[in-house]
C-alpha cells in the first residue's frame, strides 16, 4: 500500500493534493474531478482477512490508504462508527435473496431512507474533524435530484463549522424528497428550488466552482459526488457484499441503478483495488444517454424527460469523467478538450476502441417506465416484495441480460431508496402505498421552508453570498 496517496485532476491542470485537500475543495481548480494518482491494491490474503468484519471495521480498512497521514487512524475508526451508528439495521448494508445467484443490497436504513447516507454520515464527519483541527469554516453546496439533498442536509444540520445550500429542480423531486429537504429548520440549512432540471442545479454548482472570487469569498465545498470523499465510502459497501458472497475466491456481479455514475464508479474502486467484480450494470431510465454511450459511443446530450425514478433524470453524468480518464489512458489534455467540447456542443463522439478496455465489465441497460412498473409488479408477486422505481431499473437490467451473464456468478442489485420515498409511483404497481418509518411518519405535516429561484448564476450566487455571510463567522 502507498503512504503518501496523492490525488491529481482528470484535466492535468491543478497540482496534485491530499486527501484532506481533495475533501475541502471537492472540485479541482482546473474544474476536473480529484482522482488516486495510483490505485492500492489489497492482495488476495488481506481481502480474506476481511470476511466477518462488522461494517464499520471494514469500512476503515477499505479507507485507510486513500485518507492516508490526513486522519490518523483512531480518528478515521471513531469517525466511521459514528456514522453508521445511526443506520437503523446493524448490518448497514443487508444482502436478501430474490433467487439462485440473484441478491438485493438494502442500502436504505441510513436516517433519509437512500443509499447516499451511507457516504454523507461519513462526509459530514470528515468535515468536521478536518474543520475542527484547522478552525476554519465552509459554504457547502450542492445540487441534488432528490437524495443526495436530504442525506446531506441531515449530515450538515446544525454543525458549528459549516453551512449547507441544497439546489433542488422545482417540480422534480418525489413529494417524500422534496419534504425530507425543505422541512429542516436548522439556521445552517438553505434550501433553493431551481426553475429547471438537475443537469441545470449540477451546471450552477459547477459555474460556481469555477468563479474563484466566489469560491473564495464563501469558502465553496461540495457534497455532490464530484467531491472524492463522497465516492470512497461507497466503495465499501461492493467489498462487504463480495465478501459475503465468496470473494476474492468468487467473482460477483453489481447492477446498479445509475444518474450521476457516482455509486457505480465506486464499484468500479473496488474492482481497481483488487475485488474480483466481473460485471459492472449501468441501468438507466429512458434518460439512457449512459446505454447509448456504451454501445455506441454516442454521448449527445438530449432533453430530460421527467420519469418515476426522479434520481435517474439525468443527461450529464459527472462522474463519467472519471472512468473516461482511466479509459483514455489517463490523457488529461484529452479529457480537458473533450469536456470544453461537451460543453460547448452538447455531444461527444466517444472513440469505441478505447470504451473497449472497460467492457465486458460494463455493461448498460435502458428500462422505460412500463418496464419498471411491470419489475415492481414482479418483484412484488414473486419475492413479496415492494421496491423503489429506482432499484426496480437494476432488477430489470438483471433480467434483461440474464442469459448473457456468467454462470455461478452473484449478481447483487443494489437498492438505492426505501419504497416509501417514492410512494406514488409503488401504488401505481402494486396498489399498495407504503408508509413511512416511524421517525418520519410526521413528515407530511411538517412546516416546509424553501426559496425559489430562478436559473440564473448571479442570482443563486448573490443568494448563497447573502446566507454564507449571515451564517458563516468570517
Amino acid at each position: 500500500m502507498p503512504n503518501d496517496l496523492r490525488y491529481i485532476s482528470t484535466r492535468g491542470q491543478a497540482d496534485p493534493v491530499d486527501f484532506t485537500a481533495a475533501l475541502m475543495t471537492g472540485l479541482a481548480p482546473d474544474g476536473g474531478l480529484f482522482v488516486p494518482e495510483s490505485w492500492p491494491r489489497f492482495s488476495a490474503d488481506q481481502w480474506r482477512s476481511f470476511r466477518g468484519m462488522h461494517y464499520a471495521e471494514l469500512a476503515c480498512h477499505i479507507m485507510r490508504p486513500f485518507v492516508d497521514a490526513s486522519i490518523d487512524t483512531n480518528s478515521l475508526q471513531r469517525l466511521v462508527c459514528g456514522a453508521y451508528c445511526t443506520f437503523a439495521h446493524q448490518s448497514v448494508a443487508p444482502l436478501r435473496q430474490l433467487g439462485p445467484d440473484r441478491w438485493l443490497m438494502e442500502l436504505y436504513h441510513g436516517p433519509t431512507l437512500a443509499f447516499k447516507d451511507v457516504a454523507m454520515q461519513v462526509l459530514g464527519r470528515l468535515y468536521d474533524h478536518t474543520l475542527e483541527r484547522t478552525g476554519g469554516t465552509i459554504t457547502v453546496v450542492g445540487a441534488t435530484s432528490g437524495d443526495t439533498g436530504s442525506a446531506a442536509i441531515e449530515a450538515f444540520q446544525g454543525r458549528d463549522h459549516a453551512s449547507i445550500v441544497i439546489m433542488h429542480p422545482a417540480g422534480r423531486t418525489s413529494e417524500v424528497q422534496r419534504r425530507q429537504m425543505t422541512t429542516v429548520h436548522a439556521d445552517n440549512v438553505l434550501n433553493l428550488a431551481v426553475d429547471g432540471t438537475f443537469d441545470d442545479c449540477q451546471d450552477l454548482l459547477k459555474a460556481m466552482f469555477n468563479t474563484p472570487d466566489f469560491r473564495q469569498r464563501v469558502r465553496l465545498s461540495g457534497v455532490n459526488s464530484i467531491n472524492w470523499a463522497r465516492v470512497l465510502p461507497q466503495a465499501v459497501y461492493y467489498c462487504a457484499a463480495a465478501l459475503a458472497l465468496g470473494a476474492p475466491d468468487r467473482p460477483v456481479a453489481f447492477s446498479v441503478p445509475t444518474g450521476n455514475f457516482g455509486d457505480v464508479y465506486a464499484g468500479y474502486v473496488a474492482a481497481q483495488m483488487g475485488l474480483p467484480i466481473e460485471r459492472l450494470i449501468v441501468a438507466s431510465n429512458q434518460n439512457d444517454i449512459l446505454p447509448r454511450a456504451f454501445a455506441t459511443g454516442d454521448h449527445t446530450l438530449g432533453d430530460v424527460h421527467p420519469t418515476m425514478s426522479p434520481s435517474m433524470d439525468i443527461q450529464v453524468s459527472s462522474n463519467f469523467e472519471r472512468l473516461l480518464f482511466d479509459a483514455y489512458g489517463r490523457d488529461a489534455g484529452a479529457i480537458a478538450e473533450m469536456m470544453t467540447a461537451l460543453r460547448q456542443t452538447r455531444a461527444l463522439q466517444l472513440d469505441v476502441g478505447k470504451l473497449a478496455a472497460l467492457l465486458p465489465r460494463f455493461v448498460a441497460v435502458r428500462c422505460d417506465e412500463h418496464a419498471c412498473l411491470k419489475t415492481m409488479r414482479d418483484t412484488q408477486e414473486q419475492n413479496a416484495l415492494l421496491v423503489d422505481p429506482h432499484t426496480a431499473t437494476g432488477l430489470h437490467a438483471v433480467h434483461t441480460l440474464r442469459d448473457d451473464l456468467p454462470k455461478g456468478v452473484p449478481v447483487v442489485t443494489l437498492a438505492t431508496a426505501h419504497p416509501a420515498k417514492f410512494p406514488a409511483a409503488v401504488e401505481q404497481a402494486n396498489g399498495v402505498r407504503p408508509p413511512l418509518p416511524e421517525h418520519l411518519a410526521d413528515l407530511y405535516d411538517r412546516e416546509e421552508r424553501y426559496e425559489p429561484i430562478a436559473n440564473d448564476l448571479a442570482a443563486v450566487m448573490q443568494r448563497i453570498d447573502a446566507f454564507a455571510a449571515a451564517t458563516t463567522p468570517a
